[in-house]
């Protein structure tokens, strides 16, 4: 591993290059190092692990194709190990499938060999003022003591989130955040960091239902020299990295249940054991942790440990599906389009009343990640000044979706909820009742009482 700065002033994000061929590598090099980029190189994909792991660069330029470490599980790892990091995809094998492979994955770009100069500059540049970008909104957060910009929504569960992690800035007690996949829950746990006395230590996250048990051990825990085939020499895991800062644990309740015995040694004890030590290592960390699963009933049926379960539920905050906070959606979706269309390169102004209501209406199973990349999609298909319609994602414009919103202080009862269904199939078929009826699967006769029963004006 090389690591080369560039003859002229240097610039503050640090780029790893990483190819099996060397002709590549020292290619790429020249032209970064010509921009002022401090260059880190590797020619294996183990030995770039092992460099995002020390360096955390800002940037990775990587081939799909590199060795038994693939382009794309290096990328897996990436958001892992260091999820502040853009990760640019490079190939000579390029297929659609692959690029949205990719993409899904979370890479910041996709270019195909050979490379062009002028691309490869325009594109790390690209990545380079997007990570200042978030640097700079995070010192402004900091000074203006609004350090809670980051979470979007006004809707009161939002509203009271925010007041909770404003309440515990001071606090050291663990947090276990709950929620559907999607609804941000890491956004959440940066936020309780970066507000917190330990914010000017770094956050360390982790998921853990990404590896093995023998992987998660030696990312968490670390290894000795000799540990196992392979080892030739120690490294500090995950928690010991995270010394006097904090450690984000998504998927928890994932965790093997020999991983959680460990855990819970580390926070009872402070102190973390590498694999094949005998010398236990002093460490202040505070835990977040995040799952989507019941944690509570878990530990009741014993599939997870139960005095781990209250160890790291100290202060739990639960995140509310996007269903249960639609008045954020427009917001969502203005924060989402700005982003998108900076990123696209494209000018756009908003979107259109139909195409706002269909977004407003949507179901969306996969939470505030769903609409991201439904704006992400719009934004591509945009030809126009603004998001129409015809831009959205066919799946979701096919089907008009219908979802009941439970109010705040009671549920509603069977009677009500066929009441509502009902008028919502007539509103859609024009108050047409023999095809209202052929929907229902009743017959007319049945659908005029039912009208009666519930009273029903001008129908």
């Amino acid at each position: 591993m090389k690591k080369e700065q560039g003859s002229g002033s240097p610039h503050p994000v640090s780029v790893l290059v990483v190819d099996d061929e060397p002709v590549c590598v020292k290619s790429l090099t020249r032209i970064l190092r010509g921009e002022g980029y401090g260059v880190l190189s590797a020619t294996q994909g183990a030995t770039a692990l092992e460099i995002i792991q020390r360096e955390r660069p800002g940037i990775i330029l990587t081939d799909l194709l590199i060795d038994s470490v693939s382009g794309l599980d290096l990328l897996k790892a990436v958001k892992v190990l260091s999820p502040g990091t853009e990760v640019v995809v490079l190939t000579g094998h390029a297929s659609v499938d692959s690029a949205i492979q990719a993409t899904k994955e979370g890479a910041f770009h996709y270019l195909q060999k050979p490379i062009r100069p002028d691309e490869v500059r325009n594109i790390v540049r690209r990545a380079a003022e997007k990570l200042q970008l978030t640097l700079r909104i995070r010192e402004l957060e900091a000074a203006t003591g609004n350090e809670l910009l980051s979470i979007i929504g006004n809707s009161q569960k939002m509203v009271d989130i925010k007041k909770l992690i404003r309440r515990i800035r001071e606090s050291d007690s663990n947090v276990l955040i709950t929620g559907e996949s999607g609804t941000g829950k890491e956004l959440v746990a940066r936020a309780i960091h970066d507000t917190s006395g330990r914010r000017k230590e770094k956050m360390v996250a982790f998921n853990c239902a990404s590896f093995t048990e023998e992987l998660i051990a030696n990312e968490l825990f670390g290894h000795e020299k000799d540990a196992y085939t392979g080892a030739s020499q120690s490294r500090p895991g995950l928690i010991e990295s995270a010394d006097r800062g904090t450690i984000f644990l998504d998927e928890v309740g994932d965790m093997p249940h020999a991983m959680q015995v460990k855990l819970l040694r580390v926070i009872q004890e402070r102190e973390v054991l590498r694999v094949g030590g005998t010398q236990a290592i002093p460490v202040d960390i505070r835990i977040i942790s995040a799952t989507n699963k019941d944690l509570k009933k878990l530990s009741q049926g014993g599939y997870f440990r139960q005095d781990l379960y209250f160890r790291l539920n100290v202060i739990p905050i639960h995140m509310p599906t996007l269903n249960e906070r639609r008045d954020d959606i427009p917001l969502l979706c203005s924060y989402f389009l700005k982003r998108c269309a900076e990123r696209a390169g494209k000018s756009l102004t908003g979107f259109s009343d139909e195409a706002m209501g269909k977004l407003s209406n949507y179901g969306y199973p996969g939470n505030i990640r769903e609409l991201e990349n439904i704006v992400e999609h719009a934004v591509s298909m945009a030809e126009g000044g603004s998001i129409e319609t015809a831009n959205l994602p066919k799946d979701m414009t096919e089907y008009d979706l219908f979802t009941f919103h439970q109010p705040e202080a009671r549920f509603k009862s069977l009677g009500e909820m066929e009441k509502e269904y009902i008028r919502w199939v007539l509103e859609r078929v024009r108050h047409n009742k023999t095809e209202a009826a052929r929907i229902l699967n009743i017959d007319r006769v049945s659908l005029y009482r039912k009208l009666k029963r519930y009273e029903f004006e001008n129908e």
